[in-house]
């Protein structure tokens, strides 16, 4: 009788060594070593896993979150700031939801300061616009590169998850403590038992807007969530998204003990649709934004958000990723609300420091401030922008 896998204890520090040093040998360590598996119990060993080097266990979710617990004022920032967000994609709240930050968070201590530049302008313009600051820490990949802060935190190929995801809850952490709340882009459907409760605004990509894990996974999140259209420029797919979202699922999960579960959620109404552009050009246009509410009202109850309007991402395919015709996209954007266009309900930016990009390599080899992804508009331009865009909610209301 074999005895049972899950009641032998986790690999001893010997046991691990002989796994590390059968690594950086070059070794398969399922092969090449003698450390007792469970698929050696279970007799499957010549079966499973023959192309996984490692499974190296991580803190659970539960664990992380008691170590790095979230203060009650982040607490309640969160929660007001989801009602807020709610409240604007409703069109309760005329101010305009503003979706600014880096493309990715390479550098926490760079983002922590931007952060604090953000939250003294989010604090001046609080009467026209709602500012949501983009902490993004997984970027999906067309083929290979840099995955972000969580899988690679020292840009070096190490892979040091564990590290990544505690430094990325720190970092939440920390602009709530500048008194921001936070937008993220939900890519592998682990992370956000780690970190979404500090999350205010959700993004799923052009990339993963079709995909039915994607999909589930948003109709159980707490916040509202946007999904782009896809890198083709298709909204249908969407709209869909947003309808599949809003409805009840069951799917494989984990909970926040680590352990394999079926989850079921209510849905989630929040969802909307965020037009990106694509590979064969922008959407940001009138037109397009006339046409993508009535695909959206077409498909959605007319309670949705979705139904309501949309946001308009300047960067992506809507400006060919450059800076500088992000920012004319986002003066365009600026001078149709105030002359009052109907169904554009927020904006989001790329936007850091250091205007531009630069090549991904170790923190100490990098320019302080400038994205290691898409290129990002510099702070002082998008302290304009984001006065530009104030402006024109006061001219629209005018009206």
């Amino acid at each position: 009788m074999q005895s049972d896998p899950t009641s032998r204890p986790l690999n001893t520090p010997e046991e691990l060594r002989a796994i590390h040093i059968a690594m950086r040998e070059g070794k398969n360590p399922l092969t090449a070593t003698d450390v007792p598996r469970w698929e050696d119990e279970a007799g499957i060993s010549r079966i499973i896993n023959r192309r996984v080097l490692e499974l190296e266990p991580l803190p659970t979710p539960a664990q992380v979150l008691s170590e790095l617990s979230m203060p009650q004022a982040a607490q309640d920032l969160v929660a007001s700031s989801r009602d807020e967000i709610r409240a604007c994609l409703y069109a309760q709240d005329d101010r305009l939801l503003v979706i600014v930050g880096p493309c990715s968070v390479h550098d926490p201590a760079a983002a922590l300061d931007y952060a604090h530049r953000l939250s003294a302008l989010a604090s001046e313009l609080s009467g026209e616009l709602l500012i949501v600051m983009r902490v993004y820490f997984e970027k999906p990949r067309t083929t290979v590169g840099w995955k972000g802060l969580i899988n690679d935190p020292d840009i070096d190929g190490s892979h040091q998850i564990r590290k990544g995801l505690l430094l990325a809850r720190k970092t939440l952490l920390g602009v709530l403590n500048e008194g921001l709340p936070v937008a993220t882009e939900f890519l592998e459907p682990t992370s956000p038992q780690y970190l979404a409760d500090a999350v205010s605004w959700g993004a799923i990509g052009a990339r993963n807007t079709e995909s039915q894990i994607h999909r589930q996974l948003a109709s159980g999140l707490s916040m509202p969530v946007g999904f782009k259209n896809a890198t083709d420029g298709s909204v249908e797919a969407s709209v869909n998204g947003c309808f599949a979202a809003a409805q009840c699922h069951t799917f494989f999960g984990v909970d926040h003990l680590g352990r394999a579960c079926a989850v079921e959620t209510l849905g989630n109404p929040d969802c909307h649709v965020v037009l990106r552009g694509s590979s064969h050009g922008p959407n940001y246009d009138a037109d397009s934004v006339a046409q993508a509410m009535r695909e959206i009202r077409a498909t959605m109850p007319a309670s949705s958000a979705a139904a309501q309007g949309l946001i308009i991402d300047c960067a992506h395919g809507n400006c060919g990723k450059d800076e500088k015709r992000e920012a004319q996209v986002a003066r365009n954007i600026a001078g149709r609300l105030a002359a009052g266009e109907r169904g554009i309900l927020g904006v989001m930016m790329e936007s850091f420091i250091e205007g531009g990009n630069q090549p991904a390599a170790p923190l100490k080899d990098l320019v302080y401030g400038r994205s290691i992804t898409d290129r990002c508009i510099s702070w002082d331009d998008t302290k304009e922008l984001l006065r530009t865009f104030a402006k024109a909610v006061g001219e629209r209301r005018w009206r």
